[in-house]
């Protein structure tokens, strides 16, 4: 697909269209609005607006289940914090980052700088570079604060089927999919995510998010989730069941009007006609979502939006038209602090007059439903417990505005049939699936899961990595069903069993874990084709039995810090080693050799054994991301922005033949690999896409 030619725009247009810095963050009538709802104490109204009108601090997380949280959070502590403690950015003191208190093990951190500090200011540029690096590496995502809470209510655990009905852009999910790995002795969880977005451009920001994570668990697909479709499965005996899932997030579209910190445009457009129309929309979300709750499973709505019309009021419908089926849950997260949900609320129309009840209702006003107000009956409103739903406010705790209720699904809802044993168990009387309507969007290349016709692949990869016998081959796949085979995926055996089962009925945007690539190589003696990806590594471990090398740190440290380094620059141990493989690629492990031990975790990289040296196989960002594990400092060549537009045309000023630093690093690269490494197209297309990401 082409790209779309840049809007031509006259000079001084930007400016009469004006800027975001321009905006003035005041709105009367939101003000107003929240002032009469009285959703929360309006004794708070002023904190509440002045601290609305403050840019929101940059916050970030670690992500969780890696094996290297812990080393990664000890590392910036003693480098990046330690720099920050006598910063002064416009004769003021920065505050070093703290901890959020209401998130596990200290791997959330809030700092009391923007996003645009932290990037213009040069005295923060290695801390600017290390936050690139790691979220592009996937082991630091950078998110706002109460985006992270939805996921950890839903109290996630391996082996749950999770359900994200609303996913992109993706922060919520990639935490859902690190709660499945919070085992670190089953790399391949039992458990699986599958994220959804109604919008097929907005999958390809979750495609990105949720590959930094490398996870065989996790399915990307494309639906309205008001419709979201049943999935099947086939049981070991060839019946069918429905898929239903133990977990379910519905961060359901909304007005966003609790953003106003980061989207600061809402305080031109906000009025009450969306949050009106979005009601209908996010009922209907909910209410698929319940459907698809398993009896004893657990769902989290949530908003970015504090208007009970689209919070306590769709909330409350939902659990009127289920009945007992559905109740509300109490939660706790200790050190997080929140407002309780409304039990009582008015109804605003577009020409702000208020309703108490839908009877009060003129004709004239057609777009206000009865869903909008509480349910009539006073006792049924006081069994919900609708105080039990959390409205977070700015002010109290320097966040953004957000909504989060937690609900369980105690039995069948009322229209739903209760399921026999046999029906359970996968009887051959289920409805015929229905085949899915066409969505626009990207087409995409089809799965193609290895079967006979690959054998020769798959011998030739046992073989030559010692895959063990219990390897699931079955469960490798790649995106073309014609020609060579470039890239190899894995996925899990959930992963595969919904993707072989629902070809018809499911638009999969993505899924699988890169594990090996087809290595082109020029260097003799080579005996498999394929060589490992970074990316596959944890999965692929557990199964080697042969060119699995264990390293010590020492090793570790001169794999980084060169591209290249020859065998007499690594330990005898490690050259004994290699010189009894036979050259191709293999795969690095450093393991602790004691608890004391500086690095405490283990490490593991893809690289490749030549004939007189051996080198790493990883993109730019993973690379400074062991760099900092094994606290070494990052080459300037390295670090983001070094190999811009603006970088390259200097160099070209300077009479550097035309050929910019960029250019001539890899030229250089490339022709050095050439006699002991395979001369691999991917790597450079992975390098030039990432640093592309990490400029902007």
């Amino acid at each position: 697909m082409g790209r779309h030619r840049k809007k031509f725009q006259k000079k001084g247009e930007r400016a009469e269209r004006g800027h975001y810095k321009d905006i003035v963050r005041e709105n009367e009538n939101y003000k107003n609005y929240y002032k009469e709802q009285a959703c929360f104490d309006v004794a708070e109204l002023d904190l509440f607006i002045e601290s609305m009108q403050q840019p929101l601090p940059a916050v970030f997380r670690i992500t969780g289940y890696k094996k290297h949280a812990k080393q990664l959070l000890k590392n910036m502590k003693n480098t990046h914090f330690e720099e920050m403690t006598a910063l002064t950015i416009q004769d003021e003191l920065v505050k070093t980052p703290v901890a959020l208190p209401w998130y596990p093990a200290q791997l959330a951190w809030q700092t009391d700088l923007n996003r645009t500090q932290i990037r213009k200011n040069p005295q923060l540029q290695k801390f600017h570079a290390f936050l690139i690096a790691e979220t592009e590496s996937g082991h630091i995502s950078r998110q706002e604060a109460v985006s992270m809470i939805p996921p950890l209510l839903l109290d996630v655990k391996p082996h749950h089927k999770v359900l994200d009905m609303c996913a992109a852009p993706g922060s919520k999910t990639a935490q859902i999919v690190e709660l499945l790995h919070q085992d670190d002795s089953t790399p391949i969880p039992g458990g699986i995510c599958v994220a959804n977005d109604k919008d097929n451009k907005r999958c390809y920001m979750l495609v990105h998010q949720i590959n930094r994570l490398n996870s065989p668990s996790s399915i990307i697909v494309n639906h309205d989730a008001a419709t979201f479709p049943d999935i099947y499965l086939k049981n070991s005996d060839g019946k069918e069941r429905a898929l239903q899932y133990d977990r379910v997030l519905c961060d359901v579209p909304c007005s966003g009007d609790g953003t106003l910190r980061k989207n600061t445009d809402v305080w031109v457009k906000w009025n009450i006609a969306n949050s009106i129309y979005l009601h209908g929309i996010q009922l209907k979300i909910l209410i698929r979502g319940l459907e698809l709750l398993t009896n004893g499973g657990q769902l989290v709505y949530s908003t970015c939006s504090l208007n009970p019309i689209e919070d306590e009021a769709v909330v409350a419908a939902a659990m009127h038209k289920c009945g007992a089926a559905v109740e509300l849950l109490k939660v706790e997260l200790p050190g997080l602090k929140w407002s309780p949900g409304t039990t009582s609320w008015r109804v605003m129309d577009k020409m702000q007059n208020w309703y108490e009840k839908y009877e009060d209702l003129p004709d004239t006003v057609k777009n206000i439903v009865k869903t909008m107000f509480p349910p009539e009956d006073k006792d049924e409103v006081r069994n919900m417990h609708l105080e039990r739903c959390l409205r977070l406010l700015p002010h109290q705790q320097d966040t953004g505005g957000f909504f989060v209720a937690v609900l369980r699904k105690v039995s069948n809802l009322p229209w739903q049939k209760v399921i026999s044993e046999e029906e359970l168990n996968g009887s051959p009387k289920q409805p015929p699936k229905k085949k899915r309507k066409w969505v626009p969007g990207f087409k995409e290349d089809p799965f193609v899961f290895f079967g006979d016709e690959e054998q020769g692949i798959i011998d030739e990869v046992k073989s030559f990595y010692g895959l063990s016998d219990n390897f699931p081959h079955q469960q490798l796949m790649c995106r073309t069903k014609t020609g060579k085979k470039r890239h190899i995926y894995f996925v899990s055996e959930l992963v595969r069993n919904i993707v072989v089962n629902n070809e018809e009925s499911l638009k999969v945007i993505n899924t699988g874990v890169r594990v090996l690539s087809r290595a082109d190589n020029t260097q003799a003696g080579v005996k498999c084709a394929f060589r490992l990806v970074h990316d596959g590594s944890e999965s692929m471990e557990q199964f080697m039995s042969e060119r699995l090398v264990k390293i010590t740190i020492e090793d570790a440290i001169a794999l980084l810090s060169e591209e290249q380094p020859k065998f007499e620059q690594l330990t005898e141990v490690l050259q004994k080693k290699l010189l009894n493989l036979d050259p191709g690629s293999l795969m690095f492990k450093y393991v602790p050799p004691n608890p004391e031990a500086d690095v405490e975790c283990d490490l593991l990289m893809c690289g490749w054994k030549g004939g007189r040296s051996a080198r790493l196989y990883m993109c730019r960002n993973e690379r400074m991301h062991f760099l900092h594990m094994v606290g070494q400092p990052v080459p300037e060549y390295l670090l983001p922005n070094k190999s811009s537009r603006r970088s390259r045309a200097e160099a070209n000023a300077q009479g550097n033949n035309g050929v910019g630093k960029e250019e001539t690093e890899e030229k250089s690269e490339m022709s050095n690999a050439s006699e002991d490494v395979v001369n691999n197209p991917d790597v450079v297309e992975e390098k030039v896409v990432l640093e592309n990401d990490a400029t902007v």
